[in-house]
């Protein structure tokens, strides 16, 4: 157990030891373990008893305040975890209430939030689901995500719901649920339902599926939600689910959580199972939470955090890099931050560039330390952002769906998606291009990751702006590829990364969300995660 505690705070989890649940073990063993670990006002952790413990959690998330939240247009009751667990505990709410609250609320807002599901399942299969759920853990203590609604994209499998990836000629009906799907469901998760997507996985838009095109909850209607994850993104910001699985390939996780005012998580890419799920291209996707909160969304990913030895792009816990991790935390020790050069952010809208500006001086009077990145530090992601689409590397999703699947349905493809492959499949590309392309992607790789050696994290805007549906639909290829700017480069250089909602400005069409992001080195998922909760509770 004291093994466990000090790898994990080795990790940037904090950790507390229950001293009143250490029976089986030595008694003169667990006291000196206990003493060590608490050694020095908590070096390594933290021992309290059970009783003290749980009141604490129940005084702390009494306290806790929700995040930015849309405007009046998607009020209603808070789905936030601690929300949840408290009305369940008193009483106030059940599993087959909520399911019913949660339909309800779907069926009253589908004309404000239209196009967000592929595939609703039956409310009455919920309510069967729910009711198990109470009668199995009634007068139990149940499990970690009891009752919570959640939501996938159409693109993880679910046993017995058609998985098209938003392409009806790729649909098929899997026996069996993604690893991901089934330990949220053993987690006591509900599944609402697989969310819309830009089609095969093919856009930061959210404009490219023939299921039609969600909407950001903010701008009334006008402007884009962000993909490829769209209806994930927006089915949280609606507050249709706590919380929803997306994929990210090159920013799919991050965009729209952006644009919706969420949290979109994107951990080091093999870090969570990516088997049975549809792959844009294996060797850079990885699994997506989409979250109100810091807290909801880390609480999702510690069920997701295991590891799948039949995932052949897993990544074993011994492979990660380990971080001294300072026993103040945060709010005590502070955190090291960078910014891209000026010139690279000239790509922004003047809006996004003064309120990037505004957030990177709030960082630092929250004590936030910042060491600017030069035109050759950042180098490294530039060239990683062109390799990931203007080099070879475009070609394994070519090899993830087939080329026989592309060749023989190209003509039924959304216009967009068609475009794309078309242009993919005349490239007169040579066989070393590829090779070369990977080395570029190596060095580039160990270059990223030497500058997270010495820096937390890198901020960032989370997109340069935010386009109205209308503008996508005049340059549906420029204004997507735009949309990418900072997030292309995230899986191809091996980082993770954090999307939180900074702060709203008032557009020509209300307030609308201004995102960050924040970058970290492979393996630094909790740290990040820890100076986000700071940074998301502070601004």
């Amino acid at each position: 157990m004291s093994t466990t505690v000090r790898e994990a705070n080795d990790r940037g989890f904090e950790c507390c030891i229950l001293s009143d649940c250490t029976s089986g073990f030595n008694s003169d063993f667990v006291q000196t373990s206990l003493d060590m670990i608490s050694a020095y006002d908590g070096l390594f952790g933290y021992i309290a008893p059970s009783q003290d413990f749980l009141a604490l959690q129940t005084s702390s998330q009494a306290q806790l305040t929700p995040p930015l939240t849309p405007p009046i247009e998607v009020e209603r009751m808070d789905l936030g975890l601690g929300a949840l667990r408290r009305r369940y505990a008193q009483g106030s709410s059940s599993p087959v209430q909520l399911v019913h609250n949660i339909y309800d609320w779907i069926e009253a807002n589908k004309d404000k939030f239209p196009n967000v599901w592929i595939h609703l399942r039956p409310r009455a299969d919920l309510v069967e689901e729910a009711t198990h759920l109470q009668k199995v853990y009634a007068g139990m203590p149940t499990p970690p995500l009891y009752g919570v609604p959640f939501a996938v994209k159409d693109n993880f499998d679910v046993a017995g719901i058609p998985t098209t990836a938003a392409c009806s000629a790729y649909e098929y009906t899997p026996i069996k649920d993604a690893p991901t799907v089934s330990a949220l469901r053993h987690a006591g998760a509900l599944l609402i339902g697989k969310t819309n997507m830009d089609q095969l996985a093919t856009g930061l838009s959210g404009c490219r599926s023939p299921f039609g095109s969600p909407c950001s909850v903010y701008g009334h209607s006008k402007y884009i939600s962000g993909g490829s994850s769209s209806g994930s993104g927006v089915g949280v910001a609606a507050r249709m689910v706590n919380f929803a699985l997306g994929t990210d390939t090159a920013g799919s996780g991050r965009v729209p959580a952006a644009l919706n005012g969420i949290v979109g998580f994107k951990p080091t890419k093999g870090t969570l199972s990516a088997r049975r799920i549809v792959p844009a291209c294996k060797s850079l996707d990885t699994v997506s939470i989409f979250a109100a909160s810091i807290s909801d969304a880390r609480s999702v990913w510690q069920i997701l955090d295991f590891y799948d030895p039949a995932d052949a792009y897993a990544k074993s816990i011994s492979s990660l890099p380990l971080k001294a991790v300072d026993y103040r935390g945060v709010e005590g020790g502070g955190f090291s931050f960078t910014v891209p050069p000026l010139e690279v952010l000239e790509v922004c809208s003047l809006i996004y560039r003064s309120m990037f500006a505004d957030t990177v001086r709030r960082l630092e009077d929250l004590g936030g330390r910042l060491t600017p990145l030069s035109a050759s530090d950042y180098e490294p992601f530039q060239t990683a952002n062109e390799l990931l689409y203007s080099g070879t590397l475009v070609n394994e999703r070519i090899a993830c769906i087939g080329h026989d699947f592309i060749t023989k349905y190209i003509d039924s493809l959304h216009p967009t998606t068609k475009t794309l492959f078309q242009a993919i499949l005349s490239r007169d590309a040579k066989p070393w291009d590829l090779f070369a392309d990977q080395i570029k992607q190596a060095e580039c790789t160990r270059k990223a990751q030497q500058i997270f050696k010495t820096i937390d994290v890198m901020v960032l805007p989370a997109v340069p702006c935010h386009p109205t549906l209308e503008a996508m639909e005049q340059d549906p290829i420029g204004l997507n590829a735009k949309m990418g700017e900072f997030t292309h480069f995230g899986n191809v250089l091996d980082l993770c990364a954090v999307n939180i909602n900074a702060a709203f400005y008032e557009g020509n069409d209300g307030a609308m969300p201004f995102g960050i992001s924040l970058v970290g080195g492979m393996g630094m998922d909790g740290r990040v995660m820890d100076i986000a909760a700071f940074i998301e509770e502070r601004l």
